[in-house]
């Protein structure tokens, strides 16, 4: 099989490089792809993933089998269903469907609809509005741009005033663009985070392990929202139990509502979820793999991706088969991230004690790798357990010159304790 997947970042990497160990394939393309990926023999292909027609046109000229979509913006702009028209194979949700990630109104009215447990919430288009009904609920609480904000349209107000500082930002000075024009006013819930990632096709759904996400910049959960500073698997502070009852009462009522709704999804659905003391109840849903959770999972996959893909898109059961090795990845980003960040940094050199997916890099005139994003790469190890893949990881990145740079010293601490 010869394959192209679309988009540029770490979690791109991890899915070409997992692709590539098949072997059922032959060569893995990237649109448009990072520098760092060349170095696991994927092939970079210089079209941006918003050119469906020069995308399309790259599939046919080269006989690919199938595409596979990671980032969401092209999915909200409908290249599945450009694809499918051309009469191309392609793997994600159509536009229709995405919108389970690309609408937070959207994901509410569907878990309300569907009895899928989540937060108590309110959609506002007001800005003032919005903010008396803050006022009049307090804090803690949890305001999120109804739109796409590169996972930073997420406060968690522990106070009133960031909670009204949230949603000035957001409705008032527009920092999301059109994203905050509506927003999404959640109750706080607390509990334990978890990602639960799974194939789905139609009412199918085929369950991954479960990861858990850092997302905040800094060690013990402190600083702004990010991207995802790094994350691990398997969680093991949350019960099989907990995850069993996320699949029955969460993914399955969600592929069913999806196709009930006239918006059947077939695709990676990714739930973020967080266990509560009545159960898991939904923070998120995403329409694809989520990064960095991406770079941890798919490592623990001992079935063949690529054969697992063709099987959905062939309406066939795939196979899922998982190690029980651990898996810890840790992002490198460039001081300052998610807020101003220098680019051009020397990308740093690694041993081979961890994985180096690549993320935010660039070739410079002289050949050199040097840094073009926040997240920069992630650097990840698997042992028989968190502790030992940990500690592989931090070795790497203590031995590497990250001058310019930052991580997180804590990921996978919370399954220590």
């Amino acid at each position: 099989m010869k394959l192209l997947i679309i988009g540029s970042g770490g979690r791109e990497h991890a899915i070409a490089k997992k692709l590539l160990a098949s072997t059922k394939v032959r060569a893995v393309f990237c649109a448009k792809g990072n520098v760092g990926m060349k170095k696991d023999g994927i092939q970079l292909v210089d079209i941006s993933e918003e050119d469906h027609g020069a995308l399309i046109s790259f599939a046919q000229q080269n006989k690919i089998d199938w595409t596979f979509v990671g980032p969401e913006i092209p999915l909200l702009n409908g290249i599945v269903d450009d694809f499918q028209a051309a009469g191309l194979k392609i793997f994600g949700p159509n536009k229709a469907a995405a919108c389970i990630e690309g609408s937070k109104e959207f994901a509410k009215k569907l878990m309300e609809d569907n009895d899928i447990p989540t937060a108590d919430y309110e959609v506002f288009t007001d800005y003032q509005a919005a903010c008396a009904y803050v006022k009049e609920k307090g804090a803690p609480i949890v305001i999120k741009a109804d739109g796409l904000a590169a996972g930073k349209g997420v406060t968690v107000a522990l106070t009133l005033a960031e909670a009204l500082q949230a949603l000035t930002e957001m409705m008032a000075n527009h920092r999301f663009g059109k994203s905050g024009d509506k927003v999404v006013v959640e109750e706080f819930l607390s509990g334990e985070e978890f990602s639960l990632l799974a194939f789905v096709n139609r009412e199918k759904v085929y369950p991954m392990v479960v990861a858990q996400d850092h997302k905040r910049a800094y060690d013990e959960d402190l600083g702004p929202n990010t991207g995802g500073m790094g994350a691990y698997s398997p969680v093991p502070q949350i019960s099989t139990e907990m995850v069993e009852s996320a699949v029955e009462k969460i993914l399955k009522p969600a592929a069913a509502g999806m196709v009930k709704n006239q918006t059947p999804f077939t695709g990676i659905l990714y739930a973020g979820l967080i266990a509560t003391a009545n159960g898991p109840k939904v923070i998120e849903f995403n329409a694809r793999f989520g990064d960095p959770e991406t770079q941890v999972v798919l490592p623990r996959l001992t079935s063949d991706l690529a054969q697992i893909i063709a099987d959905l898109l062939n309406d066939q059961d795939p196979e899922l088969i998982w190690s029980d090795q651990a898996a810890v990845g840790v992002v490198l980003a460039a001081e300052g991230y998610p807020g101003d960040y220098q680019k051009g940094l020397a990308v740093p050199k690694f041993g081979d004690q961890a994985t180096i997916l690549y993320a935010g890099v660039v070739d410079d005139d002289q050949g050199v790798m040097r840094s073009s994003g926040g997240r920069v790469l992630l650097a990840a190890a698997e042992a028989a357990t968190i502790a030992e893949a940990q500690k592989q990881v931090y070795q790497a990145l203590t031995q590497a010159d990250t001058t310019g740079y930052f991580y997180r010293k804590d990921i996978g601490a919370k399954a220590q304790k």
